[in-house]
């Protein structure tokens, strides 16, 4: 792992080749799952599809929930946290989130919106002047919102790795994914409530949202937990890499990378979403609402089916109604999520190696129709 992976994300990421599923029974070899457009699939065919998957693509390790009428069930975990030593992944594993870090603290920020400390639509620069804008620029980003940062219309790039920012457009008035927005938007709030942006942030996060929904195994840093349960990271060449801090220092609440999780815990946000807890019900509203639309012959749209962003998500029309979604990349760990609240439906996979697209991909072709 080293430091640069932490700053790398490839938007085209966000293209989900998933269906909609649902699973009707518990998890047992005898019980079935239904896809959403009504398929049944018996669990262990599920589990046996899964390990040859993995094994087809080489895909070392990976921790998988399936959410259905708003509850957890399926959690399996399967192979190996590292490839050299057989080492094997289980329930307990921990996996680098990577941008699925970038929901949960959307859905943090909406917190601090309810509370009154966050007006969502007050130019960030009232609460925080930015000290890396270019001359150029300085004008414009003072339109620059928490609204805006969330759905990545902040005209940021997606890092700026300590150079001055110069904005793509004017903020509002187009998409530029961006992990550096959404840190400058983690150090206002830091500043709101006095905390700064490291280990003390993260305690008001576990405060307002992991303890609440009961994500025991959950941070944006490092702690005693992940130091022995972490999986390893494995490159492209499938040599494992490391299972500490690596490049990142272990403190900083990086809102846009360094949350940990696993599959069992992350899903207990998903459900929140599904359920519309810890929010007002208008709050909900707001961020599913789509706030930036892709023009109907952008790329983006083109190649992922993708109609816009949300507050935290991009959103994907679907036969089974409104895909809301999010991947991660931080190369040697890799993850996905996606949510169907008409369906009460959800999935979160998290994977250590770079592999994660092309399981999702395999997945889908047993699951149903690729949406």
């Amino acid at each position: 792992m080293n430091t640069l992976k932490f700053y790398t994300c490839h938007i085209y990421f966000l293209i989900t080749f998933l269906s909609g599923t649902t699973v009707l029974s518990a998890q047992t070899n005898g019980s079935y799952i239904s896809t959403a457009d009504g398929k049944s699939i018996r669990v262990s065919d599920l589990n046996s599809y899964i390990k040859k998957s993995m094994d087809s693509l080489q895909l070392p390790g990976l921790s998988i929930a399936i959410i259905n009428k708003a509850e957890i069930v399926y959690h399996n975990s399967f192979g190996l946290s590292n490839l050299k030593t057989k080492e094997k992944i289980d329930d307990q594993s921990i996996f680098e989130a990577a941008s699925l870090s970038k929901p949960l603290f959307a859905y943090f920020a909406l917190r601090m919106a309810d509370k009154g400390l966050l007006d969502l639509d007050k130019p960030l620069y009232e609460y925080l002047p930015h000290p890396a804008i270019t001359e150029e620029s300085q004008e414009d980003y003072k339109l620059i919102t928490a609204r805006m940062v969330l759905s990545h219309s902040t005209g940021f790039p997606n890092w700026s790795n300590g150079n001055k920012i110069k904005l793509s457009f004017v903020p509002g008035n187009g998409f530029s994914y961006s992990g550096e927005a959404y840190q400058y938007l983690a150090a206002i709030i830091g500043q709101l409530n006095g905390v700064g942006w490291q280990e003390d942030l993260n305690d008001l996060f576990l405060k307002e949202v992991t303890l609440p929904l009961g994500m025991e195994h959950t941070s944006f840093v490092w702690n005693d937990y992940f130091k022995t349960h972490k999986a390893f990271g494995h490159d492209n060449e499938n040599t494992p890499t490391d299972n500490g801090t690596g490049g990142w220092n272990g403190k900083t609440f990086g809102a846009a990378y360094s949350a940990h999780s696993q599959a069992a815990d992350y899903a207990k946000f998903l459900i929140a979403m599904l359920r519309e807890e810890g929010l007002k019900k208008s709050t909900f509203t707001e961020m599913l609402k789509e706030h930036n639309r892709f023009d109907k012959d952008s790329k983006i749209r083109k190649e992922t089916g993708q109609s816009g962003w949300s507050l935290g998500f991009a959103i994907k029309p679907t036969s089974e109604g409104k895909m809301y979604l999010h991947t991660g990349n931080n190369r040697d760990f890799q993850a996905y999520c996606a949510i169907i609240p008409e369906k009460e439906y959800g999935l979160v996979l998290f994977t250590n190696s770079g592999k994660m697209l092309a399981f999702v991909k395999s997945l889908g072709n047993l699951l149903g129709e690729q949406f």
